[in-house]
């Protein structure tokens, strides 16, 4: 059975006229014919009954219309809404991110995507890089925002070098400021006389501290830890301790908050996005990427 004949079955049986049905599908009538009949063999069965002038239904032309309709309907629907789709009017994008690009980077550039494809739906994922990761590798994501170098390289994944971003000292402005009064900078050396306020174990940035402190001869001194970004900064905020977080989220978050450079060298974080290397992302989600890569 071919969608074909369906198309010139129905037509006919509108028609109750094998001429004006070919002239309907824009087919030469001997042509439709020669399909109609063909279907018939198939299904074992006559559909018309062809009488001079009058052409009607048999039992089974009756039992196969409104399934022929429904058939032809549904082909409709999924023809507009495959056009839908590439035409970034539906959708959606799975995204994972990290909680601090989610806080620093992300709203601006999913808030202009959003304005320009509203009817494409948005879903983020917040988790750390090893985590993030592992969901791409399922499929489970489109594209994740993660930072470099990957906990365990993958080969089949394709990552683009997004940003670099410069990580500052966070501190509450009512307690002495950290690495002395009057410090324009803070070196990391200087963390080892401050308790920090510390994220929960897989967050990159935890890792990334622990490892500059342990670079400098000393283990971190951690005042709370376990939390994620909106939990450490509000407990800088009541004193707890110190934090290193990236500079786009002390200056997008930093109400109530003291921000110190690093001191040279200081810490950095390469951001890259990342996708599966042996499946192209949908076109919604490569219009996201070209829009993270163009901000």
């Amino acid at each position: 059975m071919q969608f074909q004949q369906l198309q010139y079955f129905v037509a006919v049986a509108e028609t109750r006229h094998f001429t004006r049905a070919a002239d309907l599908v824009h087919v030469a009538q001997p042509s439709l014919s020669q399909q109609i009949k063909a279907l018939e063999r198939e299904l074992g069965a006559d559909l018309f009954l062809r009488a001079r002038g009058n052409i009607t239904l048999t039992d089974a032309g009756e039992a196969l219309l409104p399934l022929a309709r429904r058939i032809l309907a549904d082909a409709d629907t999924a023809r507009h809404e495959v056009q839908e789709l590439v035409q970034l009017r539906s959708g959606r994008v799975r995204l994972g991110a990290t909680p601090s690009l989610c806080t620093g980077l992300l709203p601006d550039v999913l808030r202009a995507f959003h304005d320009r494809y509203p009817g494409i739906r948005l879903m983020i994922e917040e988790g750390g890089s090893h985590d993030l990761v592992r969901l791409l590798a399922r499929g489970a994501l489109d594209l994740a925002l993660v930072v470099l170098p990957l906990p365990s390289p993958s080969p089949a994944l394709t990552t683009v070098e997004l940003l670099r971003e410069d990580l500052v000292v966070v501190s509450s402005p009512e307690a002495p400021a950290p690495g002395g009064p009057g410090r324009r900078t803070v070196r990391v050396a200087d963390l080892e006389s401050e308790p920090l306020v510390m994220f929960r174990h897989g967050y990159d940035l935890r890792e990334l501290t622990v490892a500059a402190c342990r670079a400098e001869g000393f283990e971190p001194d951690f005042a709370v830890e376990g939390g994620e970004m909106d939990a450490v900064l509000g407990f800088v905020r009541a004193g707890l301790g110190v934090a290193v977080v990236p500079r786009m989220v002390a200056t997008r978050s930093g109400r109530g908050l003291r921000v110190t450079p690093l001191a040279r060298p200081g810490l950095r974080r390469t951001i890259a996005l990342a996708h599966r290397s042996d499946v192209a992302p949908p076109r919604a989600a490569r219009e996201l990427q070209r829009m993270l890569l163009e901000r």
